[in-house]
């Protein structure tokens, strides 16, 4: 909620309050004015100190709000930054293959097709051995071409960024 807002609130809140204290005062006296005089037999009782003294507290406490509250309306609200991280594209940087295998070639050539493929998937396309793939895609990952990423019980074979 804004702070104009909450100060508005206040005031009308504060106002409430004081219909209240008056409510109450007025409530008071007159039962001060109907017991006093029984008990002291004169016109002026002690209790009407107390009941102007704790009107007056109330007032002041009251003040106080209000004065919070214009204070909350007049306040500017905080001005916000939005800060936007932009993306600067990376060149995409060249493979060497020179001096990649065949094998290791027809298998790069696989990933990059599908940018992300599983292991399994890379066997069966090409027709190697589990143990003769693992040794190429070890190659690969040795010369930071491409990532291997454990997804449960396979993995799946990325380029790298």
């Amino acid at each position: 909620m804004e702070n104009k807002h909450v100060g508005y609130l206040l005031i009308g809140v504060s106002v409430l309050i004081i219909i209240i204290i008056f409510m109450f005062q007025t409530a008071l006296t007159n039962f001060v004015d109907a017991s006093c005089s029984v008990a002291h037999g004169s016109d002026y009782c002690p209790m009407y100190n107390t009941i102007d003294q704790q009107t007056n507290l109330s007032l002041v406490i009251v003040a106080l709000v209000i004065f919070i509250a214009i204070f909350l309306i007049k306040s500017r609200p905080e001005e916000k930054t939005i800060i936007k991280e932009v993306e600067v594209e990376k060149p995409k940087k060249e493979i060497d293959t020179s001096e990649l295998t065949t094998e290791e070639k027809e298998v790069l050539n696989l990933i990059k097709k599908n940018k992300a493929i599983f292991q399994a998937d890379l066997i069966e396309k090409t027709g190697y051995g589990k143990v003769k793939m693992t040794r190429i895609i070890d190659r690969l990952e040795g010369k930071d071409i491409v990532e291997r990423k454990r997804r449960g019980m396979t993995n799946i074979v990325v380029m790298k960024d």
